[in-house]
């Protein structure tokens, strides 16, 4: 009987170590695996298992190693499907709707986060979105210290009006363009996160080989986000006991929203900016902010419209305890109707709940934005708003992705290197911009580590340069850290199989989420389709090759011209240009075209020796295209010190 028992827990303890075979997460129904190329399959299976894998009419067998990875590369296929991959070792895998397509990876900060939803005509877009040849997975977000093998459990959709909405709207319209030309499926792999610096997304060991980061790197311990996670919560709580000593109960949070509530002892912050850079320094969570207004007696009862700006992440918004709208979404514009009686003669209260998961928080953008209008007057409501802290959202999580270098690649990089792509689209640089000469060589780093990585050669690589966007009010006289990030952008063409789409003229001075993600996905692929796919395809606009100056005149050459310079103007008045002597003093330039180049002059600078062009934080007023609607490059011809020189990455 004893023999029994042991023998029987034996079999048990033996069945139970068996590991099923398992697939990345990255694999799923309805993927698209990358034509043309040595398939790579791979997952995790008991050691010394025998795997066999079925895809198409090919079949390969595999054994599992010692530590339960298996890896096989199937040959390569022709565009197609839909397929079915099934994958055998003491149990089975089949996954079903495959097509073998061309495979993008998107990445970059929020402006690639941006979703479809949020773009301009978004319901058409979204409505007229089925396409069962576009196809995209959303890699969810995630840090981690060390290099994992792989990511968060997600799925990979095809685009439709259910789920079309929630795709990176700058990938959607990439792969809808490559699409409408080239007849094959496209994927979509989706991983990126908003406020990231290019630093995070750079390997360890990439950052520790480079000349510009090898010193902050040695002796940089790997870092334990277990303790770090208790040091933020510890700092929280610190934060939360200084500001107001501690939290409220839910009663006391119930009368919040109501006009009565005293708010006296309440902390004051500044209205529109980010709680992170003022009072709440790496907080998430949900904060209450209230602010007191008058309303004149010949105003009171009648209907009125509160604009808020944009806010990060979700409000519920009330006037004088009445709930006059709410909203989700970084990205969206709050604007709400106030029914009539709700504002009252005297003082009126908005109290507004915002709640943060991640990232930045609060109220942000333009002062201009959060406003009062009844009927014509409008009031300002930028300023001086009380705060209170509702609760913390996982204090622990208040370790981000920007709080130690490589995180992002080690958790939504790495994990699916072994992918067989076409190449990567990128959108970052916002939160790089005050230290854009070193992203002369951080992007380029970047770059140059996913190929080496990813081993597959100098992969395509395609990228947006940053829009027009009031950032800090930044020109030539007192210096633009936004211009010197578009020159570190253009610097990075040179690393070969690269390019560039240019967007000055689709931004938005007030919000750096311009809404205009069309244009950005098809200018991406224009260069895709000239540079990739080989076709004949105008695919820039002019860009800057050479001056020559004669008396107080400059002519400048351009390449890129397509089939002419065209300046988007009735009058034909070309904007954008300066001039400087060696005084190095920048005056505005008159500029006409001759032909394909363009003459620059200032009255106020008898000898030039130096021009730029678009050199602003805010540089929408550029009119310079070629006939083919491609916006010329921002450029300068001088090299003198920038505001950024100097200014390094450093670990916090």
């Amino acid at each position: 009987m004893k023999k029994t028992v042991l023998f029987l827990a034996a079999t048990m303890i033996s069945a139970f170590s068996f590991a099923d075979v398992r697939l990345p997460n990255v694999f799923g129904d309805n993927m698209v695996l990358q034509r043309d190329k040595p398939i790579p399959v791979w997952g995790w299976a008991d050691k010394n298992e025998k795997v066999t894998i079925q895809f198409n009419q090919q079949v390969k067998t595999v054994k599992a190693g010692k530590d339960g990875r298996w890896k096989v590369l199937l040959q390569p296929e022709k565009a197609g499907g839909p397929y079915t991959l099934t994958v055998k070792g003491r149990n089975s895998i089949s996954l079903k709707d495959i097509l073998m397509g061309d495979v993008w990876i998107c990445s970059g900060q929020s402006n690639m986060e941006f979703h479809v939803n949020g773009v301009i005509n978004a319901g058409k877009e979204i409505a007229q979105s089925a396409n069962p040849a576009i196809r995209h997975f959303y890699l969810p977000k995630d840090i981690s210290a060390t290099p994992v093998e792989d990511v968060k459990q997600s799925a990979w959709l095809p685009a439709a009006p259910e789920n079309t909405g929630d795709f990176t709207a700058v990938g959607y319209f990439f792969a809808k363009a490559l699409n409408e030309q080239l007849h094959v499926p496209i994927g979509l792999i989706h991983t990126s996160w908003g406020g990231t610096m290019v630093e995070t997304w750079i390997s360890r060991e990439g950052l520790a080989n480079s000349d510009d980061f090898r010193d902050i790197m040695q002796g940089l311990p790997t870092l334990n986000l277990d303790s770090l996670g208790v040091a933020s919560r510890n700092r929280q709580q610190q934060i939360i006991q200084s500001l107001q000593g501690g939290l409220p109960d839910a009663a006391a949070v119930a009368t919040w929203p109501a006009p009565g509530t005293d708010d006296q002892s309440w902390k004051k912050m500044k209205v529109p900016t980010l709680w992170e850079q003022q009072q709440l320094p790496n907080f998430d969570g949900i904060v209450w902010f209230r602010k007191t207004f008058q309303v004149a007696e010949a105003d009171a009862g009648k209907p009125a419209e509160l604009s808020l700006g944009t806010i990060d992440d979700n409000d519920v918004t009330y006037i004088n305890g009445t709930q006059v709208g709410s909203t989700k979404g970084y990205d969206a514009f709050r604007t709400y109707h106030i029914p009539a009686g709700v504002l009252k003669a005297g003082n009126n209260v908005i109290a507004v709940r915002i709640a943060d998961n991640g990232g930045g928080g609060g109220f942000y953008g333009d002062a201009e934005s959060v406003f009062l209008q009844i009927a014509a007057q409008k009031q300002s409501l930028a300023g001086d708003w009380a705060f209170r802290i509702e609760k913390a959202i996982n204090p622990g999580a208040s370790v981000g992705p920007n709080s130690y270098p490589s995180l992002l690649f080690n958790a939504m990089i790495n994990p699916i290197l072994p992918f067989a792509i076409k190449g990567a689209i990128w959108y970052q640089g916002e939160t790089n911009a005050d230290r854009a000469y070193q992203y002369r060589k951080a992007f380029p780093l970047m770059i140059s580590d996913w190929r080496r990585l990813w081993k597959q050669g100098d992969f395509p690589f395609y990228f947006v340069q940053l829009a027009s966007f009031n950032a800090n009010n930044g020109n030539s006289q007192k210096g633009s850290t936004w211009a010197e990030l578009r020159e570190a952008q253009t610097l990075t063409q040179q690393l070969p199989n690269t390019g560039m789409a240019v967007i000055t003229d689709v931004g938005e001075p007030k919000d750096i989420h311009p809404k205009n993600k069309q244009d950005v996905g098809k200018r991406l692929a224009a260069v895709a389709l000239h540079q990739t796919y080989g076709q004949d395809n105008v695919f820039s606009g002019p860009v800057y090759q050479s001056m020559q100056v004669s008396g107080n005149k400059v002519t400048l050459s351009f390449t890129s011209t397509g089939s002419g310079l065209v300046v988007k103007d009735k009058y034909g008045y070309i904007r954008g240009f300066e001039v400087a002597g060696a005084d190095k003093q920048f005056h505005y330039a008159k500029a006409f075209t001759d032909g394909n180049k363009v003459i620059v002059y200032a009255d106020e600078v008898t000898t030039p020796v130096a021009v730029r062009y678009g050199w602003a934080d805010d540089n929408l007023e550029d009119n310079l295209f070629n006939k083919e609607g491609f916006p010329a490059a921002p450029f300068r011809t001088d090299t003198w010190k920038g505001v950024t020189e100097g200014v390094k990455y450093s670990v916090r």
